[in-house]
Parts: structure tokens; C-alpha cells; sequence
């Protein structure tokens, strides 16, 4: 959804409009800046869904800013639907045609990581959480963490360890992925497994969030019960185990530029199956 405008009434006709900009799949998206009170906003809803209908349009996008909020009910009730909230505006959008919209759903998944971070020694850096479903158990895991908005899994992994445990490392490549779904407000999940190489060895655990930290060798991290009881961790394990035995190649990441935007990106590729150098 590209290049909001700022305007949201037009007077060049005898009935006001809401105006917006056309967006690439013929639809307009409206982006209401100018307070008003819910009749005035349902009668320029009524006028423009029908100057659209002639002009062909079918997906119509309406960002109601927080400080906007009144104008909600007016819009639900003309046959809007809420499509998703950000902490500063709320979008609604309406399809005109009498046909199943093909309007493109909301983000459906969340992406985690999980950090595999190896020293020289054979040591695995490991942690206990203050909170969560592990809280209290005495279960030693690899630091984990959500991705934010706009940030790279590479960046996140190098992120979560330094805030978890203090340990700078660099990124060295995704070992494996797993998909589930139902995970988080019923959002699927995408969680990778990343091996990491450490820079520092000093740890300083995070206190808010971290019970304790600390390096363990990866056979006594891999052999706890809790570990050896679940089968997902134990399929991590064995790709972690070949990694470091030089028998498993993950994806490392390679900048590239989008067609669409042109803007730098990351695709993640096994470097054995290109000519191409795969630390770009």
C-alpha cells in the first residue's frame, strides 16, 4: 500500500469525497488526517464508495490515526472491516465489488531465533529464563528472541545474544527453520536456528530476563532430560552436533537488491550450491 495521501476531502464536485491515492491493484487508499464527527464521515463514505464503484475501484484502505478514533463505528457500519492496528492508527478496508475480495491478509506470522553460539572449546552458551513456560525448571537453553520490524534475522540473532548474555558474536548462518501455527494470537510462528561464532567470553546475563548464563559443553547441553524428551530439540541438536563435526552446511546470507523497491536485502543460500562467494 504505497504513497498514502495526506488530503481527505475534496470539494471539486457538488458532493464531498474523501480523496486518497490509487494504489497498484485498483484500489484507493484514503488517509484521514482532518478531525470530523462520525455523520459528517458516514455521508462522505456513502458519496465516495459511489463515485469509486463508477470508477472502477475495488479495495478501499482507510488509516484512521489514534486521535481519530470516533469515526471508527461510523465505517464498521458502513461495511468496513478492521484489517490491522499499529500502536499510532488503525486500518479499515472495504471492497466494492459484489465478488469474494482479494484483499491480501493481514501479517500471519511472528519470526523468532533461536541462537546456537559455539566457543573454540566446544561450549555451548546457554541460559535460564526468569519467565515463560521454563521458568523455575532449571532448564539450560540457547538465548532466543522475536525479530522487530525491519530487522534483518542476522542482525536479530547478533542482537538477542548481546542482550541476553553480553556475548558479542557474529552471524554465521541458519542451521534450520521450523514453522508452526496457533502459536501467538492465533499468528503462525517461524522460528530460526542460528549458529553464531562468539567475539567475546565474558558473560553478563541480562537480570530482567535471564536467570542465569553461561558456557556448557554442548554434550552436557544436549544430554539434559528435558532436552532428550523432546523431539524437536533433539533434531536440533544433531544438525548442531554435525555442524560442528563439519558434516552439515546451513544458509549464510547474501545482500541482494529487491526487484520491486530496489531496496538491499538478504537471501540465505547454501553456499556449496553456487559459484558465487556466499559471505557476498
Amino acid at each position: 500500500m504505497a504513497g498514502e495521501s495526506e488530503t481527505s476531502m475534496s470539494t471539486e464536485s457538488e458532493a464531498k469525497r474523501l480523496v486518497g491515492t490509487n494504489d497498484p491493484y485498483g484500489g484507493v487508499i484514503v488517509h484521514i488526517n482532518e478531525p470530523m464527527d462520525p455523520a459528517t464521515f458516514l455521508s462522505l463514505i456513502t458519496s465516495s464508495i459511489a463515485h469509486w464503484k463508477l470508477q472502477g475501484k475495488k479495495g478501499v484502505w482507510i488509516k484512521l490515526p489514534l486521535d481519530r478514533v470516533n469515526l471508527v463505528e461510523a465505517a464498521v457500519k458502513e461495511g468496513f472491516w478492521y484489517h490491522h492496528a499499529e500502536p499510532d492508527y488503525l486500518m479499515l478496508v472495504y471492497w466494492i465489488p459484489q465478488t469474494p475480495h482479494t484483499l491480501p491478509a493481514n501479517a500471519t506470522h511472528r519470526v523468532g531465533i533461536g541462537a546456537f553460539v559455539i566457543n573454540p572449546n566446544r561450549e555451548v552458551l546457554v541460559v535460564q529464563e526468569k519467565s515463560g513456560l521454563l521458568q523455575g525448571k532449571g532448564v539450560w537453553k540457547f538465548p532466543t528472541g522475536v525479530v522487530d520490524e525491519g530487522e534483518d534475522i542476522c542482525a536479530a540473532a547478533v542482537r538477542e545474544v548481546k542482550e541476553e548474555t553480553g556475548i558479542d558474536s557474529e552471524f554465521v548462518e541458519i542451521l534450520a527453520f521450523r514453522q508452526s501455527h496457533k502459536s501467538f494470537f492465533e499468528k503462525s510462528d517461524l522460528f530460526f536456528v542460528c549458529m553464531m561464532q562468539p567475539l567475546s567470553f565474558d558473560i553478563q546475563k541480562h537480570d530482567q530476563e535471564i536467570e542465569a548464563a553461561q558456557w556448557m559443553a554442548f554434550e552436557e547441553y544436549a544430554a539434559q532430560p528435558f532436552v532428550q524428551k523432546n523431539e524437536l530439540l533433539n533434531y536440533i541438536n544433531d544438525i548442531c552436533k554435525a555442524k560442528i563435526d563439519g558434516q552439515y552446511s546451513g544458509f549464510s546470507p547474501v545482500p541482494t537488491m529487491s526487484i520491486s523497491d530496489q531496496k538491499m536485502s538478504y537471501l540465505y543460500l547454501n553456499g556449496k550450491a553456487t559459484k558465487r562467494d556466499s559471505r557476498g
